[in-house]
């Protein structure tokens, strides 16, 4: 995309807005810099644009902003029905999103993963096994690292592996992976979506770009998914943890074994994975399908599946307290991730839940809580507190309490503990009542876990 002498109003500036001014300036553009938060709300956090070409335009309304650019650039986080947005349009200005414009620079190949859970760890184990490769790999996207900041620096031989979001789906419009996964879809984000249909739809503009050369990689033991097959123009490569497929990866006689137009490579055995819970066996599949997808040797898909321990605030073991496992699950941000850390919980688990509101149905993990006999108690938190209370009661739960702040939800998780048990926080919510972000909330807890005397 030519950009140069353009002037673009970047409205959103978070990380990836920060990362896509950075962008735009390095290929000539001039930055028009919007938010609806003033100046000082950024802190330092702007300073790496000042004394630059770069306008800023902070805490005025965007609206009035448009006959000043030639160029809307959004934020994942401004919806695309956002009024700017429909102004611009109806003005026939461009639209363009954070990572089509990030793409439009990009060098080297690329892979891109998206679902409703399972992102960020197949992400990062992706990243990690074309490390071991031996190749330059860039792990960006919704990740936390904007895919903007890739493009700067990014070489033709290099790799992005890239975590895509819905709300990146909806601006796309070239954006094209060679290979892409899709793990999953359940519930989620319908504040902003409106519907299932709505959500689906815009997860499948994962694989619009694709052509007959490209593989999109999808989970067959999910129902959505499998009707979505047959709607693809890339090649279908299956993963299954039960079921043999006829192209891609699944669990034949306990080893994990991939196939594609009859030859078989056996990578290893399932127990030899690391990260725990039948979750991350369908991440570590995903992962093998697009790793053998992309020409990756068997041995370095071995290795790295043998050794990847997982990611920081997804089931991960903070500390043992006086015989108390203390577990961070702060990217449990919706229901199916829930389930997904009370599936994997083997001994009576104190579960601390709640926080942002997005409209989600509690009732399939209240069942699933009363269903796996584990959760022993429920330390109910946030602006979710009140309704997770009724659908737990509702469903014939009744061993719940509520707390007030994060620092009670921790002390009354301690005091209802059990020796040899577990605290678990897995919010099956997101955390924008109470922490900035998801991995705010995961390092208070932590600070709180790591304090307790």
């Amino acid at each position: 995309m030519n950009v140069e002498n353009k002037r673009v109003l970047v409205l959103g500036m978070a990380r990836s807005g920060i990362a896509v001014a950075e962008l735009l300036l390095h290929h000539g553009a001039i930055p028009i810099l919007a938010d609806s938060k003033k100046e000082e709300a950024f802190g330092d956090a702007l300073d790496g644009l000042r004394n630059t070409a770069c306008q800023f335009r902070l805490g005025m309304d965007p609206i009035k902003l448009l006959d000043e650019a030639d160029i809307l650039l959004i934020s994942p986080g401004v919806p695309i029905d956002a009024p700017v947005v429909l102004a611009a349009k109806e003005k026939a200005m461009p639209v363009v999103g954070e990572l089509e414009m990030a793409y439009s620079f990009l060098q080297g190949e690329m892979v891109a993963i998206s679902g409703t859970n399972g992102k960020t760890t197949t992400t990062t184990l992706v990243g990690r096994i074309f490390e071991n490769m031996g190749r330059v790999t860039h792990v960006a996207g919704n990740i936390g690292y904007p895919l903007s900041s890739v493009a700067k620096v990014s070489k033709k031989e290099d790799v992005s592996v890239v975590e895509v979001s819905s709300f990146q789906l909806e601006s796309i419009k070239t954006f094209h992976p060679k290979v892409a996964a899709l793990l999953n879809i359940t519930e989620d984000h319908l504040n902003r979506h409106g519907t299932m249909a709505q959500y689906i739809k815009l997860k499948q503009r994962l694989f619009e770009n694709q052509t007959a050369t490209d593989v999109a990689v999808l989970n067959m033991d999910d129902p959505v998914l499998f009707k979505m097959a047959g709607k693809l123009k890339g090649r279908v490569a299956f993963f299954s943890r039960t079921q043999k497929v006829e192209n891609g990866a699944f669990v034949e006689g306990g080893k994990i074994v991939w196939q594609w137009d009859g030859v078989r490579k056996p990578i290893c055995d399932a127990e030899q994975i690391l990260i725990p819970g039948p979750h991350n066996l369908e991440n570590a599949l995903a992962a093998t399908a697009m790793a053998c997808a992309m020409g990756v040797p068997a041995p370095v898909i071995r290795h790295t599946l043998m050794s990847f321990t997982g990611v920081e605030h997804r089931i991960e073991k903070v500390r043992v307290f006086k015989s108390v496992t203390y577990i961070n699950d702060s990217k449990g941000t919706n229901v199916d991730s829930t389930i997904k850390a009370v599936q994997s919980m083997k001994v009576p688990t104190v579960l601390i839940l709640g926080g942002y509101d997005k409209h989600t149905d509690f009732m399939p993990l209240c069942k699933e809580i009363i269903a796996s006999g584990k959760i022993s108690k429920i330390i109910a938190i946030g602006q979710t507190a009140g309704q997770i209370c009724e659908q737990l009661q509702e469903a014939g739960y009744t061993d719940f309490q509520r707390a007030y702040s994060f620092q009670e939800a921790v002390d009354q998780a301690r005091a209802s503990a059990i020796v040899g048990g577990n605290v678990l926080l897995s919010p099956a919510c997101a955390s924008f009542d109470m922490f900035r972000d998801y991995e705010d909330r995961g390092r208070v807890f932590k600070q709180l876990v790591n304090d307790l005397k």
